[in-house]
């Protein structure tokens, strides 16, 4: 049996997922995982139907979110657990993000249709059945057509900064993130943060980030290589931030990462939930 572990970062189809909530819990229970976290982007639509599955299998299901936002540049995700997921001003907030999604997604799909490929905006959200539509769900359109063959070759060739069909979102700042959670009782951490790792200037970042109220980061993650978690854990412990972690598991768009154990190496210890409870005054 796989050792007892946690999976703070995870997918469903309320976002841009490929299974619904108890399907991933369920997941979750056979990789011996004993506490979860539910982060959809910009949703809290499968927390509900997640709780209830984590009630059946006797795992604890804890309730977040994965918000974008935008620094120098950069894209930048926050994570947000142990969030009041009925908070008024969070679902307001949570409202507008996914309408920047819908501003932009047809302007990608406008993008796609002059390079020859005949893909509609209504066949994606077909697709999605979910408000929070990106462009994963897009990816899926592309490879079912047969365009693409996975969608890695959707992002690199399409959809990936840079790419041919790519349109920028408009996003908060990671202070506006990280205040909106706070606001709803929960504790915000830094998602993987290799994606932005441009050099020498992540203790600089995780600082200012700490200033605005930033808690913790995630250290354990399905793509980093063990001096990538040897690095982000010194900075977690030189700055006094929490250390979470977790697969990112999407399913088809990320068919290479699975529920706890991501590429099949990543194990997030269970020693690090109590930390985390104790910042949100659950402990």
């Amino acid at each position: 049996m796989l050792m007892a572990r946690l999976d703070l970062h995870l997918h469903t189809t309320r976002s841009d997922g490929s299974l619904p909530p108890a399907a991933v819990v369920a997941l979750a229970k056979k990789a011996n995982v004993t506490a979860l976290a539910i982060t959809d982007h910009d949703t809290v639509d499968g927390i509900a139907e997640a709780l209830a599955a984590g009630r059946e299998l006797e795992i604890e299901v804890i309730p977040g979110i994965e918000i974008s936002s935008r620094w120098e540049g950069l894209e930048l995700h926050i994570l947000g657990y142990f969030i009041d997921w009925h908070d008024p001003v969070l679902l307001d907030r949570l409202t507008r993000y996914r309408a920047t999604r819908h501003d932009r997604n047809p302007q990608i799909i406008a993008r796609l249709n002059e390079l020859g490929l005949a893909v509609t905006y209504d066949e994606v959200r077909e697709l999605a059945r979910t408000e929070s539509i990106g462009r994963p769900h897009i990816a899926r359109v592309l490879i079912e057509k047969g365009y693409v063959s996975s969608a890695k070759e959707a992002f690199d060739r399409y959809l990936a900064d840079g790419a041919a069909a790519y349109v920028p979102r408009s996003l908060p700042d990671p202070a506006e993130a990280i205040a909106l959670i706070r606001g709803a009782g929960g504790v915000p951490v830094l998602a993987h943060p290799s994606w932005i790792d441009r050099g020498n200037g992540m203790v600089d970042l995780c600082r200012h980030l700490k200033e605005t109220g930033l808690a913790g980061i995630e250290v354990h993650y399905s793509t980093h290589r063990p001096e990538q978690t040897n690095q982000y854990l010194n900075v977690a412990r030189q700055l006094d931030l929490l250390v979470t972690g977790g697969s990112d598991f999407h399913g088809v768009t990320k068919p290479d990462i699975e529920v706890g154990i991501g590429r099949g190496q990543l194990h997030v210890p269970e020693k690090l939930l109590e930390p985390l409870k104790k910042a949100a005054g659950r402990a």
